[in-house]
């Protein structure tokens, strides 16, 4: 169970050395408490609280913290245990997955929480940030065209903050292994002699597309499904590769090169009548689907832009399907409430 308590102006004292609460003391801080810090069972003095509205344990490892909160108990004091924060910075790349925290698996809600510093993209649910970690929050987000920080430079900041003692943590879009550059950061933080963790995130390939009724298996219709990058053009060898599969295919990012795709697995055998949708910003507000074929799709995705997964194959028509059924069954529902009321 988890309860939600005003600490603003309440007095938390936080126990255990500076280093190991360090988190603890920001997070009570952030929540409005006055904290008041105690690093060692035998440092009491006369200057604490001599009954604080809450104690907050960390564990770090000293003996002989039993006694003192034995004492707080019986005195009626909540006693809450924190985890101790580590001695020696690590990094974690962490998926966010396709941007709403509903999302976030529970080990990226831990890693957040005990993180000293966050550095995010724009694909990540950066907005629910400052009500999942009290960390120094650093934008290092890109977009088509525009690297406000490049990957060497992430990297970099990433080494130097963890070297320096702070766990850091990587928030990016989706998961860290897909189209994500997770690979070289981790190996990055390896070189730096660093222990770097992965947490793997909802990955948007199949969240997206779900998030518009699109399943990208189907019994009977697709039992495989492949994953492409839309960030450069595909070669007429890829496109004849991709056209010979069969499935679904769903490429990332891929507005930018969608005319180029469509002609190439036209020229590569695939038919026109193959159907298509583009699902721009799933989970997000003003998420859209518009859904063609491959033949038509050029000219009625024109005003769409990324961030948008797209769909290619029969799937498509699942979804088109199971849509026109609840649309049937929400007009069969409205019809019966018309005829009751009259």
């Amino acid at each position: 169970m988890q309860l939600d308590i005003d600490l603003t102006g309440r007095d938390v004292l936080v126990t255990g050395t500076d280093t190991a609460g360090r988190q603890a003391v920001r997070r009570f801080e952030a929540a409005g408490a006055v904290v008041h810090r105690l690093a060692a069972p035998q440092a009491v003095d006369a200057a604490l609280p001599a009954k604080p509205f809450l104690v907050a344990a960390v564990d770090d490892g000293q003996p002989g913290w039993e006694p003192l909160l034995a004492g707080y108990r019986a005195a009626g004091v909540p006693v809450a245990a924190e985890p101790a924060a580590g001695a020696r910075g690590r990094v974690t790349l962490v998926g966010g997955g396709p941007g709403t925290t509903d999302l976030l698996t529970v080990a990226a809600v831990t890693a957040l929480r005990d993180a000293d510093v966050v550095f995010y993209d724009r694909l990540a649910p950066y907005q629910e940030l400052p009500s999942l970690t009290s960390a120094i929050l650093v934008d290092v987000g890109k977009k088509p065209g525009h690297h406000k920080v490049g990957q060497s430079d992430i990297e970099k900041l990433m080494v130097e903050s963890a070297l320096a003692g702070n766990n850091v943590v990587r928030l990016k879009g989706g998961d860290p292994y897909v189209f994500g550059r997770g690979g070289e950061e981790v190996a990055a933080c390896v070189a730096a002699g660093l222990e770097v963790q992965v947490v793997s995130g909802v990955t948007s390939a199949i969240s997206v597309p779900a998030a518009a009724g699109i399943p990208v298996t189907h019994r009977n219709v697709s039992h495989m499904f492949t994953v492409v990058s839309g960030h450069a053009p595909l070669t007429d060898k890829e496109h004849h590769h991709l056209a010979g599969l069969g499935g679904t295919i769903v490429v990332l990012m891929g507005i930018g090169t969608l005319h180029h795709l469509a002609a190439g697995l036209r020229r590569a055998g695939m038919r026109a009548d193959m159907p298509m949708a583009v699902v721009e910003r799933g989970y997000r507000p003003g998420q859209r689907t518009t859904i063609a074929n491959l033949g038509t799709i050029a000219a009625a995705a024109a005003g769409c832009s990324n961030p948008a997964v797209l769909v290619i194959g029969e799937v498509v028509r699942v979804a088109e399907a199971n849509r026109g059924h609840a649309e049937a069954a929400a007009d069969l529902d409205r019809l019966a409430a018309s005829l009751l009321g009259s």
